[in-house]
């Protein structure tokens, strides 16, 4: 009976076991003084290449260790992988690096190769049904593939940041969900087969405590291994609070534009043009093309749900032939699509992402789509036309996206979440031939590359970045990764992001300059563990996450929990109430020997920031200095945020940490 209960053992980087128990069962388990924690295996969600040149991370710009790079392994942790694709064509490449412990379980008619070097799977077969896992290795560390392109749009260069990396795909997801104990065998999996770093576009609807948090727990393993973690953000939309990456060690990242977005026209009997957004690959085989509202194209529907374009409200004889025109966003094109419709123009509710359809359809701003209604009934006979998909250069790139999860960190207050923003919007990368395209069943294209947006997109713009960095710096730990990238990042606008670091953390994601960060700040994993202590979790919790049974929280009074080695400062306050607040902090030099850095803070009225010392004089490199940071301010409203900056420069670094104080 117990054998045929257990789901996962994990055995070979931490000890633990998934199980089918009642509730009795469970609560008997965790009775037990061998047993540190009993919690529930839930089920998590996916969340989906101009991109590398918009950051300035062209081929020929920046500095390559090609041998470096190909000694390194990237964890792929997702829907499974497809490996007959081009990006992961191992022609040149040598066999895997000596290091490698791993195997090719990928299942029947699955093959590996020198650049694809291992793969493992909790289903059938690794091999991707999705199309998601494929989309974020490729953007990683996929090869470089010349005319790569959608139907003709967003055509160029496909390539990963460290085209010359390995890769190991762990599949952990179908076409339904990810569920938690396939999720903690694949950490467990990955570093004994002795990946290099772990990317995850995976993650729960809401945030988790930590000590329940799978990834976290799984990441905090790979980080006692030497293996940073990256993470997405989440795709819950512009809502406080909403980030669901939240623990310390894990690296968050958010997503944002880039320059190049790609919309559709919409021309009108009136020869007026609107513009929508859409991932159109079709020509429509004609000039014009009569247009139908979608209350005159039902017959048995109210006129609530026609104008709507409702589930089965749309009657086939009445838009065969014909461009259907939707009050709504939800369901409109699969109803479309279903009655057999010409094609779609519907009012856009999220109006800053353009999506792959299955038929010719425009989503249309709410005030391009008043115009539109405003000449259906101007005319007895109106017409239209859906153009192709274009692509068009956006700049006030970069921005951070709608959909993306923004802080504050709703279970670690004190730290600043998401870590970073990267490009996310309308991703060019390798994609499953044998899935739908646009999710829809009835949509039988088959593609080499699609283009899909997410955070599950921009995380693995970061892990490749990581990797990158790494092949420089092989020797770097997984915080001091972190910090370059995150001490480096382009500075974003908060007139654009209204959330501000919230929204997009430290930065842009900036690879070039993150290999010559000049100093970094180093975390260790008694640091992590005694922040845990500081948030109040319980010895049996902490141990939990870490499995190290004989760490004590320390006796002494605890300090502040924004006083973890962080490369970002934040820390909640209460409303109305003047604020103190002290920063400690210590930073390693990795630049030049002999430098010496003195502290810059760009501050608003509301809060006044000191840096004591101002400078800082190394006269070697891994010479570490503290310095402390004192933040004060009159009170703030009632959730609002401050922000200032803090730059650390030797006329050559820049090293530069957000500090945000706010109210809940």
């Amino acid at each position: 009976m117990a054998k045929e209960s257990l789901v996962r053992s994990y055995t070979k980087s931490f000890n633990g076991f998934a199980a089918r128990l009642t509730e009795k069962e469970s609560e008997i388990l965790k009775g037990m003084k061998e047993v540190v924690s009993v919690f529930p295996s839930k089920a998590l969600e996916l969340q989906t290449t101009r991109s590398w040149d918009f950051m300035g991370f062209t081929e020929t710009v920046a500095p390559r260790e090609t041998r470096a790079e190909s000694n390194l392994i990237l964890g792929v942790i997702d829907s499974g992988i497809w490996p007959e694709s081009p990006s992961f064509n191992d022609n040149g490449f040598s066999a895997p690096p000596k290091k490698w412990k791993g195997a090719c379980k990928g299942g029947e008619n699955f093959t590996c190769n020198n650049k694809l070097i291992g793969a493992r799977t909790f289903f059938d077969s690794a091999r991707d049904d999705i199309g998601h896992g494929t989309h974020t290795a490729s953007t990683a560390a996929g090869r470089i593939v010349d005319d790569a392109n959608f139907y003709g749009l967003a055509e160029g260069s496909a390539r990963g940041a460290v085209p010359s990396a390995r890769i190991a795909a762990y599949k952990v997801c179908d076409t339904s969900d990810c569920d938690e104990a396939d999720i903690l065998s694949a950490f467990d999996e990955a570093i004994a087969d002795g990946v290099d770093l772990i990317t995850i576009s995976i993650g729960n609807t809401d945030a988790a405590d930590i000590y329940s948090d799978t990834i976290a727990i799984g990441a905090f393993h790979a980080l006692q291994n030497g293996i940073l973690t990256v993470q997405s953000a989440g795709n819950s939309g512009n809502v406080s609070g909403s980030v669901t990456s939240v623990a310390p060690w894990l690296f968050s990242v958010a997503a944002s534009f880039m320059d190049r977005r790609i919309l559709d026209k919409v021309v009108l009997g009136n020869r007026r043009t609107l513009i929508g957004n859409s991932i159109n690959s079709f020509t429509l085989n004609g000039d014009m093309f009569p247009l139908v509202y979608g209350k005159q194209a039902s017959t048995h529907c109210s006129e609530d749900l026609a104008v709507s374009c409702s589930a089965g409200c749309l009657d086939k004889n009445l838009v065969k032939g014909k461009i259907v025109v939707c009050d709504s966003t939800d369901g409109v094109i699969g109803e479309g699509l279903r009655a057999g419709a010409l094609g779609v123009l519907a009012r856009a509710y999220v109006d800053d992402v353009s999506q792959i359809q299955p038929i010719p359809a425009v989503l249309l701003k709410p005030h391009e789509f008043e115009v539109l209604l405003s000449y259906l009934n101007s005319t007895k006979a109106p017409m239209a036309n859906i153009l192709k998909s274009e692509s068009f250069n956006d700049t006030s790139a970069p921005v951070v996206v709608s959909f993306s999860s923004r802080g504050p960190n709703p279970i670690a207050p004190d730290i600043l979440k998401p870590d970073i923003t990267a490009p996310g919007v309308e991703i060019l990368a390798a994609f499953s031939p044998n899935v739908s395209v646009s999710e829809y069943p009835n949509d039988k294209r088959s593609v080499k590359y699609a283009v899909i947006s997410g955070t599950s997109m921009s995380c693995p713009h970061v892990a490749g970045a990581a990797v990158y960095v790494k092949s420089i710096h092989p020797d770097w730990s997984p915080s001091a990764i972190k910090s370059a990238l995150m001490t480096t990042a382009r500075p974003m606008s908060s007139s654009k992001n209204p959330d501000a670091e919230f929204a997009y953390g430290s930065g842009h994601l900036n690879p070039v300059e993150a290999v010559n960060p000049g100093l970094v700040y180093e975390t260790t994993e008694d640091d992590y563990l005694t922040f845990l202590c500081k948030l109040g979790y319980s010895k049996e919790q902490i141990s939990l996450i870490s499995g190290n049974k004989s760490f004590s929280c320390p006796k002494k009074s605890l300090s502040d929990p924004n006083d973890v080695n962080y490369p970002s400062m934040s820390a909640s306050v209460n409303a109305e109430k003047s604020f103190n607040i002290k920063f400690r902090r210590t930073v390693t030099n990795v630049g030049v020997a002999n430098s010496t850095y003195t502290a810059k803070v760009e501050s608003g009225e509301k809060m006044k920031v000191t840096v004591n010392p101002k400078t800082l004089s190394f006269t070697s490199l891994k010479e570490q200095k503290y310095f402390d940071v004192s933040v004060v301010g009159k009170g703030l409203a009632s959730r609002s945020q401050v922000s200032a900056s803090l730059v650390w420069s030797d006329g050559s670094h820049f090293v530069r940490s957000p500090v945000v104080v706010y109210s809940m």
